[in-house]
């Protein structure tokens, strides 16, 4: 049965209740359920916009609801077929002898909307769509593989320490869809068959738009999910960070002689255990004797100060008992009370319960921003856990299966609120995780711990691009990766400086990593104690200076030229807040006419003026960059070259092929 409401199509079929309504230019939400009403929940589409108004068609054997470009047609069965412009660009797969959804083979008893009760309550869902063979498919978040295009892959809808679930994803053929479920599953986007699955949740709910270019797509998607503010200049120079500086005076010592080089920090990063133990939100003082004396001779120099949060909580920290007792933590719902154990025996803070999340903020504000602390540097965000079993957590808003990856974005939240709360004019933090809409809470997301390799490396970019098309346009990574660099051997130098080179053409331009050989004596004044910052291991030296004159010089002439371009990377950041535009630009974001756009994934474009060729192998000194239509001046020698071919380039280990449009 179809009928009409509210400007909304609705068919019922036995328990099943479908309701399809305009959600934004070009777009609707689709939603699906087996019981009595739906959940009044947005999740992710939270933005107060002009929905649109639908034209519905009720036939005998159908219907029909459409909202600008977009239209969505019902078979009698409400098998769904997606059209943009009268084309078709997506349809359900539905193999139950229904001759009018598919000319393929319908006696498999396959269905396009599938539940299945969990004992105890509640489904897990299967949702599947025809596949294509010319599509392609991109976005999704952040994935550890070195693919741009996710067609062909399985992705877990999950998050994980470098896993960054954001399940949007952009077509190829004018159609971007987002799976508006926070819950653990996965995404097969097979040869045969695509499908979307959640473990266990209690509804159907997706959004899908169409529009004539991808920048459209996104704009469309960022509207409906919400964009970053403007990123401003002051964060977009240089940030030295590693594992770790271990006390004050070694923070100070470090920023006092890049003032000495002339080199401008805008951020220095004090990494974890500067605390005693998980969950004690503080500075050690027998380590960190004055942090506002710090943070104010840091202020002096124009730079400002992150420091890292955890969300995991010690049995034998300060504060674990008081947060137990308020239900102000996960809990396991079998085995042992714990979900994290290196350097202490954990829970999670669950930031998924307003009260916990204002008495974390509570706690850093008195003992971090009332110093003068600038950021918060949101690690290990996901959470991380020891054993991912995500259906034996439970959070205040559900079990973890269903609710386990929006975390990263309700913990950024804490931290995003309470700074806002307090007045604070400029907010920008870290973090390890992210969902759909992390970037409304001015988080920077960078790819996690990956190694220091070339492969890890060549990943990073097309990560970087998928983010962005994700909505997420504040990203960076580790510059030469975060473990295993040898700071000894040549190989891993020189992997350091291609990174570093293609990191000043990223959104933030930040070196950190743990540097082999772990040969440093522990600083422990007090032996007995055997915990906390002083007992615990840190990496050989990561700043621009630590790797030889060769190395430093090159940094040196990178970090200018990132100053240099600070004012067209405002402009970049200041157009991603107005209409969702990454900084890191898949060709065929700004070339979308041009097909072979469409097939590169080791050049982009940052912003819509610079095409960025990393050098991504090592001893390699040339390579080819293809130019799409238009003139292209080489910023390194101001040679211009004619659009619409291939050319070989000189890449010297002093600098990677750069082009600007012109």
């Amino acid at each position: 049965m179809f009928y009409e409401a509210k400007n909304s199509l609705v068919f019922k079929k036995g328990n099943e209740t479908l309701l399809i309504e305009p959600w934004g230019k070009n777009s609707l939400r689709v939603r699906c359920t087996l019981e009595s009403a739906f959940i009044d929940h947005d999740v992710a589409l939270t933005e107060k916009i002009n929905h649109g108004t639908a034209k519905i068609n009720v036939t005998e054997n159908g219907a029909s609801i459409s909202n600008g470009i977009l239209e969505a047609r019902l078979n009698f069965n409400g098998v769904i077929s997606f059209y943009k412009n009268d084309k078709l660009i997506l349809q359900e797969y539905y193999r139950q002898y229904d001759p009018t959804a598919t000319k393929e083979s319908c006696c498999t008893k396959i269905i396009s909307r599938q539940y299945q009760g969990i004992i105890g309550g509640d489904y897990s869902l299967t949702v599947r769509f025809n596949p294509n063979d010319e599509e392609k498919l991109f976005g999704m978040g952040q994935y550890p593989a070195p693919y741009l295009d996710m067609k062909g892959c399985t992705l877990e809808l999950a998050q994980r320490n470098s896993q960054v679930s954001i399940p949007f994803a952009l077509s190829n053929l004018g159609y971007g869809f987002l799976w508006n479920n926070p819950a653990v599953g996965r995404v097969t986007f097979g040869k045969n068959i695509t499908e979307w699955h959640a473990d266990s949740t209690k509804e159907m709910d997706y959004w899908i738009t169409a529009a004539d270019t991808p920048a459209e797509i996104v704009e469309n998607y960022t509207a409906v999910v919400g964009r970053a503010p403007a990123l401003t200049e002051d964060y977009l120079g240089f940030w030295q960070c590693k594992l770790r500086y271990r006390t004050q005076e070694e923070v100070l010592t470090v920023a006092r002689k890049y003032k000495e080089m002339g080199i401008h920090l805008d951020v220095i990063v004090i990494d974890f255990f500067h605390w005693p133990r998980q969950g004690d939100w503080f500075f050690d003082k027998e380590y960190w004797p004055d942090p506002k004396a710090m943070c104010d001779e840091l202020h002096a120099m124009g730079t400002k100060v992150m420091v890292s949060v955890w969300p995991n909580v010690d049995k034998k920290s300060t504060h674990f008992y008081e947060m137990q007792e308020k239900g102000y933590l996960i809990r396991a719902d079998r085995g042992s009370n714990q979900s994290f154990d290196w350097q202490g025996d954990c829970l999670a803070i669950d930031a998924t319960n307003p009260e916990a999340r204002e008495y974390l903020w509570d706690i850093c504000k008195k003992n971090y921003a009332d110093y003068g602390i600038d950021m918060f540097w949101l690690d290990n965000s996901e959470p991380d856990l020891n054993i991912y079993d995500f259906g034996n957590y439970r959070y205040q808003m559900g079990n973890g299966l269903q609710v386990a990856n929006i975390y990263p974005q309700m913990y950024s939240r804490a931290f995003y609120e309470g700074q806002k709360a307090m007045g604070q004019k400029s907010i920008v933090n870290l973090e390890r995780c992210a969902w759909v809409g992390s970037q409304k809470y001015n988080q920077v997301i960078w790819n996690g711990d990956v190694q220091s390799t070339w492969e890890c490396f060549r990943t990073s970019v097309c990560e970087g691009l998928n983010m962005g098309i994700a909505g997420i346009p504040w990203w960076t990574t580790d510059i030469g990766g975060f473990m295993y660099g040898d700071v000894r051997t040549e190989e891993f130098k020189e992997l350091l400086v291609r990174w570093f080179e293609w990191a000043v053409f990223t959104p933030i331009l930040r070196l950190h990593g743990d540097r082999d050989p772990h040969d440093i004596p522990l600083l422990d004044k007090d032996p007995q104690r055997g915990y906390g910052g002083g007992h615990l291991f840190t990496g050989r030296d990561n700043e621009i200076w630590s790797y030889g004159e060769g190395p430093q010089k090159i940094m040196e002439a990178q970090i200018k030229l990132r100053e240099k371009i600070k004012p067209y990377v405002t402009k970049v950041m200041k157009e991603a807040s107005e209409n969702g535009s990454p900084a890191m630009r898949t060709m065929f974001y700004e070339f979308p006419e041009d097909e072979k756009c469409w097939n590169l994934k080791d050049q982009y474009m940052f912003g819509s003026e610079y095409l960025v060729a990393p050098v991504l192998a090592p001893q390699t000194f040339i390579r080819d960059v293809y130019l799409p239509a238009g003139k292209w001046e080489n910023i390194h020698d101001g040679k211009v070259y004619d659009g619409g071919q291939t050319i070989t380039v000189e890449a010297p280990l002093e600098s990677i092929p750069v082009f600007k449009r012109s």
